[in-house]
């Protein structure tokens, strides 16, 4: 009996064609932007996650200025004083500091200028906390050694900074001339694989900054637990500010890597919540328009619903035709939305990937696509359900008589 009902609702759909696929446009747009932005979403979130997961459970991360006001932060330039990473370094608990700066400089190389963003890290006691705690890899070359004029660069520099520049090559800063001694991985990230890294020492020389930092990483001991040693910089960070009472003495934020990463994933499930939110009014918009394409099909049927009825159609019999025909505009429209915004993620993931805008790979899983159609299916059956209950409630005598 059931495929009786589809076949009646197909009918009706092909007998006004133009209507029908107008109809089908809105649920494609708002399933279209549900599917591609939260696969592209959720590829970001893991890409990101995956990066925060790479860095070592015993890493502290001190920042000038406050966690909500993080643009501050990293471009209006605040920086740690040197007491505050000495106060780090005293800290109950810290192993090792790694004080780390940048800054935006012209380089040189065969005739090319170019500027690349330059970090100072400090060589003997960073290093073995990039390598095995950050998950920096060389992709060829070595690692420089502490105190001498030696660079190593991210990924891109080579390659779209400097085409053609090899492990070994001359490059000038400010009037000094350094060696790339090696080229890293990618990191997965434009901003990060384009950096230069040189040893804080001679990053002070050259740029003329003595003092301070951007921001800091503490290595806990192994015996401590993380979020006590945070507590541990806290106090001594306090301590410091009291001393110096009345000097202006920028705020700082000390997060363990595990608070990062929660940080992070919660602000990305917010970010995935409106996003479908946001889409998800598209789709209403849709349905509203099924809804009236549905009254109206009501309108110009009333003499068939009159047949059927007379013929014995009970009402919950029209009620189900009608969702079903409301149904297919909903599940027609989610299979073209679907189909289009996996489309356009695909081609979003792999622009990103050839152009290192970010390593990002489209999250398309079978749930989501699922959802998709089940979320289009369940919207067109409702937009229908009034137009049903209405062509359900006509009388058989009134319909046949209506002209």
């Amino acid at each position: 009996m059931i495929k009786e009902y589809i076949k009646i609702a197909i009918k009706s759909l092909r007998r006004r064609p133009v209507r029908s696929w107008l109809t089908m446009i809105g649920v494609v747009i708002g399933i279209f932007l549900i599917i591609s932005l939260l696969s592209l979403s959720g590829g970001v979130k893991t890409a990101i996650m995956q990066q925060l997961r790479m860095m070592g459970k015993d890493l502290i991360m001190i920042m000038p200025g406050e966690l909500t006001d993080i643009v501050t932060t990293f471009i209006g330039g605040l920086e740690l004083t040197d007491d505050d990473i000495e106060a780090i370094k005293k800290a109950k608990g810290v192993d090792v500091v790694v004080p780390m700066t940048y800054k935006g400089e012209a380089m040189r190389h065969k005739g090319e200028k170019k500027t690349v963003l330059l970090c100072g890290v400090p060589i003997e006691d960073g290093l073995d906390i990039l390598r095995t705690d950050m998950g920096l890899e060389l992709k060829e070359g070595r690692w420089p050694i502490p105190g001498k004029r030696e660079i190593f660069a991210g990924y891109l520099v080579p390659e779209d900074i400097f085409p053609g520049m090899k492990v070994g090559a001359e490059v000038t800063v400010r009037g000094k001339q350094f060696k790339i001694v090696g080229v890293l991985k990618s990191i997965g990230n434009k901003s990060d694989d384009s950096q230069v890294y040189v040893d804080l020492d001679i990053f002070r020389e050259i740029t003329g900054e003595r003092t301070g930092a951007k921001m800091a990483i503490a290595k806990a001991k192994p015996d401590y637990l993380v979020e006590e040693v945070v507590e541990n910089i806290k106090e001594n960070l306090e301590e410091t500010r009291k001393r110096r009472k009345g000097e202006d003495l920028p705020s700082y934020t000390v997060l363990s890597s595990d608070k990062i990463t929660g940080i992070v994933g919660s602000i990305m499930n917010l970010m995935q919540i409106a996003i479908f939110g946001f889409a998800s009014i598209a789709v209403v918009v849709g349905g509203i328009g099924i809804m009236n394409t549905m009254y109206t099909s009501v309108h110009e049927r009333i003499r068939e619903i009159g047949i059927m009825k007379a013929v014995g159609a009970k009402s919950k019999t029209i009620v189900l035709i009608f969702l079903i025909e409301s149904g297919f505009f909903g599940l027609v429209g989610g299979i073209g939305g679907i189909v289009l915004g996996l489309g356009l993620a695909k081609i979003v993931e792999i622009y990103c990937q050839t152009q290192h805008l970010f390593l990002l790979k489209a999250s398309i899983t079978p749930q989501l696509i699922l959802f998709g159609l089940a979320f289009s299916f369940i919207i067109g059956c409702l937009s229908g359900f009034f137009p049903a209950k209405k062509a359900s409630k006509l009388k058989p005598v009134d319909a046949l008589r209506y002209e």
